[in-house]
């Protein structure tokens, strides 16, 4: 603890309770009164419960015996631009490396939500007539060794179960499943892929385009939840090989690097290419004058076949248009490591204050967040123009094609951000939708005020702060919610209307609480990092980061998980009363509600000299109450707990005491 500069040190005492939590709301008026705070609710022990996974280590990290299942891809599709049809061929070969035999296997068929018989449907109301028939199998075979037979299978909802003949053995079991497909792409309906008319031709933005394994971990084994809409996805990692043929005169821009340039690109683009990947500066791939001009393209008839490679990855997506303007930079990684922005987008959307910038922003985002956290890993990333408004996947965004300015650069560095939660640590965000969307938009905050100086500092977007004020006065609504979910919650049974507020807000608030106001940031970055690290593509649960959070900062959390994630527990903190003595001042300090945090105490002495207190969270573990004594030959003139209003404190009426004197 210490004063301000201009104030000489002076020691605190803690000198005595003077009142049970039962008592602390005596005689204020009924209309401010909180439920009370209760220490021995807030700091129970057992908060692990009976969690004790052999797979998992006591500090949060993978133990020795973690496993994790393996899925390998070879992908071909071709898209029919007259039918806006889909035709493709997914090999699978998958890896049980968990201890158990596997008599059957589940994958996901998400195209099938578009359906008009699909569970989706019940969930939120479909627009009219806006339905595909979803995924049409031709032919789906499993190859256990040399033996390739045809699948005995079912079909429910968003999900597909092969039923085995012969087990897949653990430790290393291995067997491939071939489905050939077809699909009917949706329209402007389809939310997270889809296709739009724009004057130069049709954009389409194509994810959840194959048919993927489910993940069996660990935790629950198969997770099976089907799709419907809020709660997005889980997937296993492995290495993906796929071609998408396309009509000769459009552009692929996909998650992965280009194998085959050469035959998809001319002479001038290759040579760009090359030249913006040693420019800090953003490169003219295609330009918008050079948008449907034949010369653009390296044959001027049939189809062209775009061949892509992303490794270590839990998905790829892809858009494709004739419509692109394109553009590219070099991104600067850690240890003299580069990875490439690029931005692909219809000319309605070039300009200096619109997508002339995205590359700029793309770049800037993966150069902050690898610098803070952890190393970008691949070598490419898009931001793509489209309608699906801000949707992610590994290597590749896809964004407005109307956004501009400070809204671009936001969902650029959101959208971007998820390569790190989840597509690098790969939490379930079906289940846990916090783990991903709150955790990203927590490490968006800095990179708005690191981008250009803090050009679009700071960040209050509908994601953080939806009001554009003070975050901590922003969730007090929410916490005052008796309806609201607490953030444990599944993630398609939050509500729309508490969707961004508990999925995005709140985690990302108690993250920056944790980090500025009760771990500090140098303690908080080095256990954040170590979570990343620990969880680097693997699957990780709450208790997971919850455990790494107190192993790696030195702290029992056990109180603040409770209270934040657990619960929608408010806050409340007052000074109830200041007496001046010969000796000094006497400070009565109150907790009326069921959070507790740690606080700054700002004491004003009557010659104007100010000094702040420093008060742990252990100030409210066995009671509401506590009297302060601080030794002075002058008397207090005012006293405010949380003088900054960083915490989110319901009542602030209660938190200052002035002398009447």
């Amino acid at each position: 603890m210490s004063r301000t500069a201009y104030c000489y040190l002076l020691p605190v005492f803690v000198v005595l309770s003077v009142a049970a939590f039962g008592q602390v709301n005596a005689g204020l008026p009924e209309q401010l009164k909180g439920p009370g705070y209760n220490p021995h609710a807030l700091f129970a022990p057992g908060f692990d419960g009976d969690l004790h996974l052999a797979t998992r280590s006591a500090n949060g990290a993978p133990s020795p015996s973690y496993w994790q299942n393996r899925a390998d891809y070879t992908l071909a599709v071709k898209l029919d631009t007259a039918t806006n049809e889909m035709e493709g061929s997914d090999i699978i070969r998958y890896t049980n490396n968990s201890p158990d035999s596997l008599h059957s296997l589940w994958l996901y068929l998400e195209q099938q939500t578009y359906r008009a018989d699909a569970r989706s449907n019940y969930y939120t109301t479909p627009a009219p007539n806006r339905h595909t028939e979803g995924y049409r199998l031709e032919s789906v075979k499993v190859q256990q060794g040399d033996v390739t037979v045809d699948a005995d299978y079912i079909i429910t909802d968003t999900r597909l179960q092969i039923r085995l003949r012969q087990a897949l053995p653990g430790r290393g079991g291995k067997i491939s499943i071939i489905i050939r497909y077809h699909y009917v792409v949706p329209g402007d309906f389809g939310n997270r892929t889809d296709y739009v008319e724009t004057r130069n031709g049709k954009i389409y933005e194509i994810a959840q385009w194959y048919p993927r394994m489910c993940v069996y971990d660990d935790r629950g084994g198969w997770n099976t939840l089907p799709f419907l809409g809020s709660g997005e996805f889980y997937c296993e990692y492995g290495d993906f090989d796929y071609r998408v043929t396309v009509p000769w005169d459009m552009i692929v821009a996909g998650s992965g690097e280009l194998q085959n340039p050469q035959e998809v690109l001319t002479a001038r683009e290759i040579s760009r290419l090359n030249a913006a990947r040693a420019s800090d500066a953003t490169v003219m791939i295609r330009e918008a004058a050079e948008v449907g001009a034949p010369s653009s393209r390296p044959v001027h008839q049939g189809t062209l076949t775009w061949h892509f490679k992303m490794y270590n990855t839990r998905d790829v997506a892809f858009g494709a248009s004739r419509a692109y303007v394109w553009d590219a930079a070099s991104v600067n990684l850690p240890e003299g490591k580069k990875s490439l922005a690029m931005s692909v987008y219809p000319v309605e959307s070039a300009g200096a204050d619109a997508w002339g910038r995205a590359t700029e922003y793309l770049k800037g985002s993966m150069e902050y967040f690898s610098t803070q956290w952890f190393t970008y890993p691949y070598p490419v990333a898009v931001n793509e123009a489209g309608i699906a408004g801000g949707m992610e996947y590994p290597g590749i965004v896809f964004d407005a094609i109307t956004d501009k300015g400070i809204e671009l650069f936001a969902v650029t560095a959101h959208e971007i951000g998820h390569n790190w939660f989840p597509m690098i640590v790969g939490s379930d965000e079906r289940t846990y939708g916090w783990m991903d969307e709150g955790f990203n938009t927590f490490i968006d905050i800095y990179a708005s005020d690191v981008f250009n100086k803090g050009e679009f500092a700071p960040k209050r977007d509908p994601e953080y702060a939806p009001g554009g004020g003070n975050p901590a006065d922003e969730i007090l609504p929410l916490l005052k919610d008796p309806q609201a979910p607490v953030m444990l919650t599944r993630a398609d049974a939050i509500p729309e209307k508490y969707r961004h507020p508990i999925v995005y807000f709140k985690p990302a608030l108690g993250l920056v609480l944790l980090r500025e106001q009760i771990l500090g940031k140098e303690r908080f970055d080095y256990a954040f990092r170590r979570y990343i690290r620990s969880w680097a593509y693997r699957h990780p649960g709450p208790y997971d980061f919850f455990r790494t959070m107190d192993n790696e900062a030195g702290e029992d959390l056990s109180w603040f998980w409770r209270e934040w994630f657990f619960h929608n527990w408010g806050l409340d903190l007052a000074v109830q009363g200041v007496q001046n003595t010969a000796s000094g001042a006497e400070v009565t300090i109150a907790n009326l509600d069921q959070m507790a945090m740690p606080a700054v105490l700002e004491l004003v002495w009557k010659d104007g000299t100010k000094q702040r207190v420093s008060l742990p969270v252990e100030t409210w573990l066995q009671e509401g109450t506590w009297t302060l004594h601080f030794p002075a030959t002058q008397p207090l003139a005012a006293v405010t707990i949380d003088p900054d209003h960083a915490l989110p404190d319901e009542n602030r009426v209660n938190n200052t005491w002035k002398s009447t004197n």
